[in-house]
């Protein structure tokens, strides 16, 4: 970790953007991409080096925009290619790079190439870029394979044939063994680099490729429980059950990814990165996705799994900086993400801004959800507003193993203590929002808390982001605009802009510390292996607040 790089993303601060519930701009009730684009210099002034747009394109929303029905277009609840576009270019004005995300597992079942294939024979050519086949007799589908919501992993035509489906049955498996299914891929990548997207979040990268298709596995349930982090199981059995997986994590998405990378370096002036969204036992496979020949990042999410205790950190921390020194790789650290509960409220408001400063600190690149940077807690929603259908489907399970409810028994523990009571947040009034100069309006809560602020709900409400109730007619980082402004805002979007500072070799000091209790004095005490120059933390009175 001591030889720097030229490659921006080994230690940049990437700002996660849930599109839907970040910036309405038309009053719709729905964020959009010109709302995104209307805070890209708020993103700026936090010292970010990039965003990561969740995705935005055509689809059904049966599963919060993972179900593409169309991955080169954009959802007009979202806007048009030209907002965009729009919102690329003026990132990069400012100095952002853009990742967007990119759903190869499987499409809609609203998508033309699914629609074609349910209109077309046994054995065409349109079946075959997904997985059709045959069952075993008239009511038995090919293998005993299990979706990761729940029931089978397979669904029946009227013609008697089966499609496989790992996640809901909206959303047909593609055949990776398809040639077409390779170039449509491809194309999509240069349709977003060539409109301005600097690199890509590759979701379940860890799928793809499946194997034994018409075998039945051994032990199909215990898979399905090996799968879900939530369920208590001895190691040495979960690692067996994952290693026998013939659907995730085969050798053969590797020649995919080499591929796809070749692809990327043919932008010779552009650095274009991906970074995987993978769940793999051993740990060290991860490494796998990162050879040089591959993919840039993978995501690493034991920090934001461990329990808030000094040794969990540091065993976690370690065992991350030699997993990837093997592939002299750089690591990536995040604490919540649209997949999971966020941080202030999985571990408290006071713990989270400790997290924040700590995870800033360490060497290689840190994914910040939206909100993160403001202490926002998890908002609270009723069932009927999710659009997971995980959580539909197995009464609060969520789409992917990170919505799975995730917790280990020692994190269970944690949440279980009894927290202090909250103090009164005050009342604060927010700045005017974009076209609306002079414009003032008193803001409580956070929508989603308590009796909220009166708003109107819908049953539209995104699938996880549970920062702000449904409906809501401002994005959250408007709305947190009234709230006290407090060290959860400020700590985080000071040490973001001092990590850069850091990495040309300036000291720096943390201001508007007060309220972080039981921090030690020096951060060389969390973490002494930082390579960061790190000296004491220390308020100034001299640091005046900041609005959103």
């Amino acid at each position: 970790m001591s030889n720097p790089s030229s490659k921006w993303w080994n230690e940049a601060v990437i700002y996660q953007i849930y599109p839907r519930s970040f910036q309405d701009s038309n009053g719709d009730g729905e964020g959009d991409l010109p709302g995104i684009t209307s805070r890209l210099q708020y993103i700026r002034d936090l010292g970010v080096d990039a965003i990561w747009l969740s995705p935005f394109y055509t689809s059904p929303n049966k599963d919060g925009g993972y179900d593409v029905a169309n991955p080169r277009d954009v959802d007009p609840r979202f806007g048009t290619l030209a907002d965009a576009k729009e919102l690329f270019d003026k990132a990069h004005a400012l100095g952002l790079r853009v990742l967007v995300d990119v759903v190869p597992n499987h499409f809609s079942s609203e998508h033309a190439w699914f629609k074609e294939a349910l209109a077309s024979p046994k054995g065409s050519a349109a079946r075959n870029r997904f997985h059709f086949y045959d069952g075993k007799d008239q009511n038995t589908p090919p293998n005993n394979w299990y979706s990761l919501f729940g029931g089978p992993a397979w669904t029946q035509l009227p013609d008697g044939q089966w499609y496989l489906h790992l996640f809901d049955s909206s959303q047909p498996d593609l055949n990776w063994d398809n040639p077409e299914v390779n170039q449509d891929f491809e194309d999509t990548f240069r349709f977003w680099i060539d409109l301005g997207a600097d690199g890509f979040r590759i979701d379940v990268a860890h799928g793809l490729v499946k194997e034994d298709i018409h075998k039945d596995h051994e032990d199909p349930e215990g898979l399905s429980a090996a799968l879900r982090l939530d369920v208590l199981m001895e190691p040495v059995k979960r690692n067996a059950l994952l290693a026998s997986n013939p659907f995730f994590d085969r050798d053969g998405v590797h020649e995919i990814y080499r591929k796809w990378r070749k692809l990327f370096d043919s932008y010779v002036e552009r650095d274009i990165m991906a970074v995987a969204e993978i769940w793999v036992q051993p740990p060290a496979r991860a490494t796998l996705y990162v050879r040089k020949d591959e993919l840039q990042q993978f995501f690493n999410f034991d920090v934001m799994n461990s329990p808030f205790d000094s040794k969990s950190l540091y065993e976690n921390i370690s065992n991350t900086l030699e997993l990837v020194k093997a592939e002299q790789a750089w690591p990536t650290w995040c604490l919540s993400n649209h997949d999971c509960e966020r941080v202030a409220s999985r571990i408290g408001a006071d713990a989270a801004r400790a997290m924040a400063l700590f995870v800033l600190a360490l060497p290689g690149s840190t994914y910040i959800y939206n909100g993160q940077e403001l202490g926002l807690p998890s908002g609270e929603m009723e069932d009927g507003d999710r659009q997971d259908p995980g959580h539909r489907r197995r009464a609060g399970s969520g789409r992917d193993l990170q919505r799975q409810g995730r917790e280990d028994r020692r994190v269970r523990r944690l949440r279980e203590l009894p927290r202090r009571p909250r103090r009164p947040r005050a009342h604060l009034r927010a700045g005017p929002p974009p076209g609306r100069q002079g414009h003032r309006r008193r803001v409580g809560r956070p929508a989603g808390q308590g009796q909220g602020a009166g708003r109107r709900r819908s049953r539209q409400g995104p699938p996880v982001d549970e920062g702000r109730r449904p409906g809501d007619r401002r994005g959250h980082l408007e709305q947190a605009a009234g709230r006290r402004a407090g060290p959860g805002r400020a700590v985080t979007s000071r040490l973001i802009e001092t990590k850069t500072a850091a990495r040309r070799g300036r000291r720096f000091c943390l201001c508007r510390c007060r309220n972080l209790p039981g921090m030690p004095g020096n951060l060389e005490s969390i973490y002494p292996s930082t390579s960061l120059p790190i000296v004491s933390i220390r308020p100034k009175a001299s640091h005046g607040r900041r609005e959103a």
